[in-house]
């Protein structure tokens, strides 16, 4: 009977310190090589190799039959450039914005019209002069054709039209009926107001620098996307770890119980011990399951990061990460970050853009306090013809002795060969009296420009605190690294001394359990540390481009 409680003693001292050194080994690949905290130098430096922390597989409550989509970091990041609806749809805003400068340069696109038109009018005779009869009837029908287009330079306009007429009527007239034909021409000239810029070019230049936003808003958006599915990634990675870092600790309640079990049953221990060994495995049974949920949780967050939910195994497709949770230690350079922000930051371009937007409207409002001072010009040749009456002497009206006909043909030479010319030039000059709305518009704009300069230089101010920050988390987060290696090294000492003084009666239940709670807790903020600090080293990256932290 002595020898039975010393042999199993010395078995159950075995099995702990075998399972302890399995911990310690699970961990030791958290790091490949000793390395000190990177600092903001400005010489980057290459990474070490790493040895990847080997990720357990999902637990058997995880497995399931669905279909598994294996991924690594990158291939989920191509995922979501494709899939992502978030940037499917803003893809879709430059195209937007291309119709609306196809739209604004419609203005200047050359106008085709023509025109029909037939008329009526029958009227009582107002002086003998109007012609014979109780009613005197008219019947007229024309047409103009021509072309009219607002040009892109110097606010010019023109206009060109041929026009015919035909017309049948009872009144005294040369031609009965007449018919007619002219070709006119005419030029608008701004010469002050609408001569550098006018409404058409102002549409024109602010719908393009509105199509360069949506491009940086574009940008903005995969840039954003980016960081969140490579952060829900590693999140996925941690809670598959941290749930093995709970099963472990559950193995561990577990034989502590059985261990406790054994020593009550040789009457060495108080049956009080396996209660306390009971609620603990019951503890770690709940840190299971919650870590259980943790990872569908993490799952559904990448799932919606790189997967459309037009698949229609969307919600039974289980996504297993590829790649280990790695230390990668890195040396990083500040200034250059702010810098390099301050010149390809989408917010910070997108200010500068609608800056531009703001000196447009300045330049157009100026412009329009000009007096309205045009030159036109005009050219018109017209041609007549039909059945002419010929008239003899004596009497009035004068008898009609014959006629003649001029047909459409000789008409159209008329007009064509420009034998009846008239032409005009004249100048317009139109000039507001009081306030104009122009003034108004422009004394607005002024304040949206100062307004906007101010929002530009408050955006450099954040941008370049956000990029110190995060840099500095980057280093603060290695040095967490170091300081929870250091705490679970020694919590795996603590519970091993614990397990070895309970072995021989000088320990008991309570302070066993509770180191190994303290090594469950130093394991996952070892994890979480190195999770922490690579999630810095993406935003860090990040940051640079967009404004991404927050979201």
């Amino acid at each position: 009977m002595r020898l039975k409680p010393s042999f199993t003693a010395c078995a159950r001292l075995a099995a702990a310190a075998a399972l302890v050194a399995a911990l310690s080994g699970y961990d030791q690949s958290l790091f490949a090589s000793e390395q000190s905290p990177p600092a903001a130098q400005p010489a980057a430096q290459a990474p070490p190799p790493q040895r990847p922390l080997a990720v357990p597989a999902l637990p058997p409550s995880q497995a399931g039959t669905g279909p598994v989509l294996r991924l690594s970091v990158e291939e989920a990041v191509a995922l979501s450039l494709e899939q992502n609806l978030g940037i499917r749809a803003d893809r879709l805003t430059p195209q937007i914005e291309d119709m609306t400068v196809a739209s604004a340069r419609a203005a200047f696109a050359p106008q085709f019209f023509t025109r029909w038109n037939t008329s009526g009018e029958s009227s009582p005779p107002a002086s003998f002069l109007a012609g014979s009869g109780a009613t005197i009837s008219e019947d007229r029908f024309t047409t103009s054709t021509g072309l009219q287009q607002q040009l892109g330079w110097g606010g010019a306009s023109y206009s060109l039209a041929f026009d015919t007429a035909r017309v049948e009527t009872t009144r005294f007239t040369s031609f009965n009926p007449q018919l007619s034909s002219s070709i006119s021409a005419t030029y608008t000239q701004p010469l002050l107001r609408n001569f550098k810029i006018d409404g058409f070019r102002q549409q024109l230049l602010l719908s393009r620098t509105q199509r360069e936003i949506a491009d940086v808003q574009v940008t903005q958006t995969i840039t954003t996307t980016t960081r969140n599915v490579r952060n829900a990634y590693w999140d996925l990675v941690f809670a598959v770890a941290s749930h093995r870092v709970q099963v472990q600790s559950l193995e561990l309640a577990q034989e502590q119980l059985k261990n406790n079990r054994t020593r009550v049953e040789v009457g060495t221990l108080a049956p009080i011990d396996i209660i306390e060994a009971d609620a603990e495995v019951a503890r770690n049974e709940e840190a299971v399951i919650v870590a259980e949920a943790n990872i569908k949780t993490a799952e559904d967050v990448l799932r919606a990061l790189v997967l459309s939910p037009e698949r229609p195994d969307f919600w039974q497709l289980r996504i297993e990460p590829t790649e280990d949770p790695v230390l990668q230690p890195r040396t990083i350079d500040v200034d250059a970050a702010v810098s390099n922000a301050l010149a390809n930051r989408t917010d910070l371009i997108e200010t500068r853009k609608q800056l531009e937007q703001v000196d447009i409207n300045v330049r157009y409002f100026s412009n329009q306090k000009m007096p309205d001072l045009n030159v036109l010009a005009s050219y018109n040749a017209i041609g007549l013809g039909g059945t002419e009456f010929l008239f003899g002497e004596g009497g009035f009206p004068p008898p009609v002795i014959g006629s003649a006909n001029r047909p459409f043909s000789s008409v159209l030479g008329d007009a064509f060969g420009l034998d009846f010319p008239t032409w005009a030039v004249g100048l317009q000059v139109g000039y507001p009296l009081g306030t104009s709305n122009a003034e108004a518009n422009l004394a607005r704009s002024r304040l949206q420009k100062t307004q906007t300069q101010t929002n530009l230089r408050n955006v450099e101010m954040q941008i370049v605190t956000a990029v110190r920050d995060v840099g500095r988390r980057v280093a603060t987060n290695f040095q967490r690294v170091e300081a929870t290696r250091k705490a679970q090294t020694f919590a795996e000492q603590r519970l091993s001394a614990e397990q070895k003084k309970f072995s021989v009666g000088m320990s008991d239940t309570f302070r066993v359990l509770q180191a190994q709670r303290d090594l469950a807790i130093a394991r996952n903020n070892l994890l979480r540390a190195v999770l922490d600090y690579n999630r810095t080293l993406n935003d860090f990256d990040a940051i640079q481009k967009a404004p991404v932290l927050g979201r």
